[in-house]
């Protein structure tokens, strides 16, 4: 005689075969791997392209006006030549010269001039255009000011770089810096991870549905277990997945990141150490030279001061508040958006017939990431908190603004209303769900899904 399963037996077997399906794919095997890759890729390719030269370019400089020629200094990306001569034959020789760019400044009537035209047989680079700018406009600057009766040195030397750091006060007087950007870089990583893990693992709940319906499997399945058995063993299995990968996530990108780290702690150790014996070589005298020297070695201008601050601000936010409201935020959003895609799945007979359905579903996820900048800016504004606290927004919300403190109590109310809305909208899901999984060839409208809803079980 065969033991009869119990409900939660039946249901862990469904867990298991959606676990077990998912990860033993080809695709979450290279996601898994990739998802970290991609990252590093996004952050270090950037990097590397802006440190990549095709080497010296040679500039030739036509200054007929002879105020600007001797400011322009041969460097590591342009060489520069003057010429001289007839406009005309200046440019007959640039086009048999082979060089990348002929810079002519034409003399005008005006006393400083501000004009000049860049000759190329190609569309010259925008840093050409900037660099010529950038001399030019020093030198006029220069001029002008000479013209008003003031020095232009006097000028530069009182010209100041503020460093503004920021510092979080907690409520026992207790201080810890921190870094704007960094709270604003992670909050918008945090957010738009939930954002994307709901769109993506929920859109795969929705689709195992389809799948089985289309293919009449679910008839064979229901016959043995309860459709909403079933229903939660596809939202818990994929979710079970969903942590899965996020943890190898979590893992390699730290990795990653501690090699990254240390690699820039060797590139930023120089520069700390120059500071440092600049600082002791000027300890006890008074020059004012030396002053102005270790002012503008300000913490903001070093690789190794901006390294520092990153690092300040890391370490100024609360981690285990970050992971542990990431978890419960995520867990409490994902079974609430799940459960209404599996209810999306239950009453379409394929993907093409979702459309109706799910904008109405992902409306509040879309609202949540258009309010990105009104969030970053304004983290205590009265529509922060009342996003972070309305259950369809809140994972996504949350997350943003947790990084820059939030009080315990919001933190409270909002799972409060999180999980609380998500029993709801499991209850809702799983009526729903259950009448639509076994009605094929025909699409419900919203006033017949209201029927289903108040059929008795």
């Amino acid at each position: 005689m065969k033991r009869k399963l119990s409900a939660w037996s039946k249901t862990a077997i469904i867990i298991r075969r959606e676990y077990l399906i998912r990860v033993r794919k080809k695709s979450f095997i290279v996601m898994t791997i990739l998802g970290p890759l991609l990252i590093a890729a996004l952050y270090s390719i950037p990097v590397l392209i802006a440190t990549m030269s095709e080497g010296k370019r040679d500039i030739e400089i036509f200054d007929e006006t002879g105020l600007y020629v001797d400011s322009f200094k041969s460097g590591s990306e342009f060489v520069y030549y003057p010429v001289s001569g007839n406009a005309d034959t200046v440019k007959q020789q640039f086009l048999r010269s082979g060089r990348y760019a002929l810079v002519y400044i034409p003399a005008t009537q005006f006393n400083v001039p501000v004009t000049a035209i860049i000759y190329s047989q190609s569309q010259p680079s925008m840093n050409i255009k900037s660099e010529v700018k950038r001399v030019m406009g020093r030198v006029a600057e220069g001029m002008k000011l000479k013209a008003k009766g003031y020095d232009p040195e006097v000028i530069n030397s009182i010209k100041t770089r503020i460093v503004i750091n920021t510092v979080k006060v907690n409520e026992d007087g207790s201080e810890k810096k921190g870094n704007s950007e960094v709270a604003t870089g992670l909050g918008l990583v945090a957010g738009l991870i939930i954002y994307f893990m709901l769109f993506m693992f929920g859109g795969q709940v929705m689709r195992s549905v389809i799948e089985e319906k289309t293919n009449r499997i679910v008839e064979v399945i229901v016959s043995s277990v309860r459709p909403v058995q079933l229903m939660f063993g596809k939202i818990i299995g994929v979710g079970l997945v969903s942590l899965t990968q996020v943890s190898l996530w979590v893992l390699l990108t730290l990795t990653l990141v501690t090699g990254v780290g240390l690699v820039m702690g060797e590139k930023v150790q120089k520069p700390s150490i120059e500071k440092s014996a600049l600082a002791n070589v000027g300890g006890g005298i008074n020059n004012p030279a030396m002053d102005a020297a270790m002012a503008n070695v300000s913490d903001e201008d070093t690789d190794a001061g901006k390294f520092e601050l990153v690092m300040d601000g890391l370490k100024s936010i609360d981690y285990v508040t970050m992971l542990t409201a990431f978890i419960f935020f995520f867990i409490g959003g994902y079974i609430l958006y799940s459960s209404l895609f599996a209810a999306v799945g239950g009453v379409v007979d394929s993907e093409q017939d979702t459309q109706q359905f799910i904008l109405p579903v992902t409306l509040p996820l879309i609202i949540a990431f258009m309010s990105v900048g009104y969030i970053i800016n304004y983290p205590d504004g009265g529509l922060s908190i009342w996003l972070s606290m309305i259950p369809l927004t809140s994972p996504v919300v949350m997350m943003m603004r947790l990084p820059f403190g939030v009080p315990m109590w919001q933190m409270i109310v909002s799972l409060v209303l999180l999980y609380g809305f998500t029993f709801f909208t499991t209850w809702l899901g799983a009526i729903i769900y259950r009448t639509g999984i076994l009605i094929y060839g025909k699409k419900p409208s919203w006033k017949e899904l209201w029927r289903w809803v108040r059929y008795k079980s």
